[in-house]
């Protein structure tokens, strides 16, 4: 206060210059502040467009006709799958199996047998090798049916080149699974995944052993390319007109060798067993199939329980609602066939027989309905029916949905099984034995092979004769030393046989067969 009053009296203009002072400072201040937050928005505006020109790695850039540059597809580095872990944890897990198959054959030389006579039937050993999967520790190993058929020896090789005898546990021709064991402890496993959950496009890694045992524990990798394929040139045999298809298809690299292997997800997880491929040339040409790991976790299942798959059975013949399906039953269009049923779309499968006292008969089913789901699943094609029905076994109950009439109606059905009684007739003039169905051969068969009478198999499936090396198309001659001319001889001598059963006839190529089973 005295301060003030000082200036005031001693300098009447002070109290102005400080004011003037105060207002210079300020406008000095903000000029300041403006150059600041110039110089910043221009940092900022030349890193945007500088962000904006740059190309990052992995960045999919085109041009169009004026130069503009246009990024299609960004995917930084850490976009892509790591495959590492999945590789890694495979290799461990895959094998190599070193098949011995004994075969028999007749000298068939006239002049060889005039000379030398007839010294009976010769052996012959081939080789074959494939890969598979271990699944548990104690030593089960999942492969394909077609890699051990008929194996008389069966070696496998782990990844540490440790070599075991293997036990073979039990085939499943109708899906191509097999399951052996060797005597070991410890083993490192691949988990199972599940199949239904793959989508198109996901990666996934095919192990196994291309070619032989020099490319042991070969890895590719590839695309989800298709789901639920079946295929028209099938590997498979003697499956008694049973086959369960639904393959999953890859364009991972697999060739002669694979088979049996492993297909991997990214996670590490088993989603199918490496089957087969599609080729002009027996190579590898950009497709290649695997059965779904959760049709091989049933298959696989029964095996170790059971000993053989008890499989469930609808007894129905059935088509996909297709253009072949309309001219079977001759409308003008798969359009004329979809309205005329009144059907709302082309997703389901039609019945075209129902067979007498099968499960789906019992159940009400009937010729003309259209199955659209099972047990809550929708089924769109025969081959997504085949892969429900077999993940039931005989006893279980399920409910069926059908369209009858443009009306939905649920049904529940209660499985029988697959598996046949011996002398159970099933066709004309057909009946069952041990897998096999007989009949009694035509006058022209019997012509063809120069006999006069005999017994032909007309279908192969799981079952003691596929074992013991019989063929569809063979003509029974004799069983245990004593002939053959209808289905009735081979049954009964065969009832009457305390221990074993000795075939022999020709095959379907003209060849002598021998061979035999016990019937314990």
């Amino acid at each position: 206060m005295i301060f003030c009053l000082w200036l005031r009296k001693h300098r009447p203009d002070a109290g102005r210059l400080n004011i003037d002072k105060l207002k210079y400072m300020s406008e000095m201040k903000k000029g300041l502040l403006t150059v600041v937050l110039s110089v910043l928005f221009s940092v900022l505006a030349a890193y945007g467009v500088v962000k904006a020109a740059t190309v990052n790695e992995g960045d999919n850039m085109t041009m169009t006709e004026s130069g503009t540059v246009t990024k299609t597809v960004n995917l930084a580095q850490s976009d892509y799958p790591d495959l590492t872990y999945a590789a890694e944890a495979a290799v461990e897990a895959v094998v190599y199996v070193e098949v011995t198959v004994t075969q028999q054959y007749q000298m068939t030389d006239p002049f060889f047998r005039f000379f030398f006579g007839d010294e009976g039937p010769q052996t012959r050993e081939q080789q074959g090798s494939g890969s598979g999967v271990i699944i548990r520790p104690d030593g089960y190993i999942v492969t394909n049916n077609h890699v051990v058929a008929n194996a008389t020896k069966v070696q496998v090789t782990l990844n540490n080149n440790k070599t075991y005898e293997a036990k073979v546990i039990g085939t499943d021709p109708a899906t191509d699974v097999a399951l052996i064991k060797i005597d070991a402890q410890g083993l490192p496993t691949l988990p199972f995944g599940d199949s239904d959950q793959l989508r198109l496009g996901e990666w996934v890694l095919a192990v196994g052993s291309p070619l032989g045992y020099q490319l042991r524990s070969t890895i590719t990798a590839g695309i989800v390319s298709a789901k639920g394929r079946s295929m028209a040139h099938d590997p498979r045999e003697n499956n008694g007109g049973i086959q369960i298809e639904s393959f999953i298809q890859t364009d991972a690299a697999v060739n002669p060798g694979n088979s049996g292997g492993a297909l991997v997800n990214k996670t590490g997880e088993l989603v199918g067993i490496n089957t087969a491929i599609v080729s002009q040339t027996g190579a590898y040409s950009g497709y290649s199939f695997a059965v779904p790991v959760n049709i091989v976790k049933k298959v696989v299942s029964d095996l170790i329980d059971f000993g053989s798959v008890k499989r469930a059975v609808l007894g129905i013949s059935m088509s996909d609602l297709n253009e072949g399906l309309a001219k079977v039953l001759k409308y003008d269009s798969v359009d004329d066939m979809l309205k005329k049923m009144k059907l709302s779309s082309p997703e389901g499968v039609y019945i075209r027989e129902v067979a007498k006292g099968s499960s789906a008969d019992k159940a009400g089913l009937k010729e003309g309905d259209v199955i659209v789901a099972i047990d809550g699943t929708e089924v769109k094609s025969g081959s997504a029916v085949q892969v429900k029905v077999n993940s039931f076994h005989p006893g279980d109950k399920a409910k069926v949905k059908v369209i009858r009439d443009g009306k939905e109606k649920e049904l529940e059905v209660t499985f029988q099984g697959s598996s046949t009684e011996n002398g159970t007739v099933v066709g004309d003039g057909e009946i069952a034995f041990f897998g096999t169905t007989l009949k009694e051969a035509s006058k022209e068969t019997l012509e063809k092979f120069g006999l006069k009478k005999g017994v032909e198999v007309t279908s192969v499936g799981s079952g003691k004769m596929l074992e013991a090396g019989a063929s569809e198309g063979m003509v029974i001659t004799y069983v245990n030393d004593q002939p053959v001319g209808t289905p009735q001889d081979v049954l009964n001598i065969a009832k009457s046989a305390k221990r074993a059963v000795y075939i022999e006839g020709v095959t379907a190529n003209g060849r002598k067969a021998f061979f035999g089973f016990s019937k314990e």
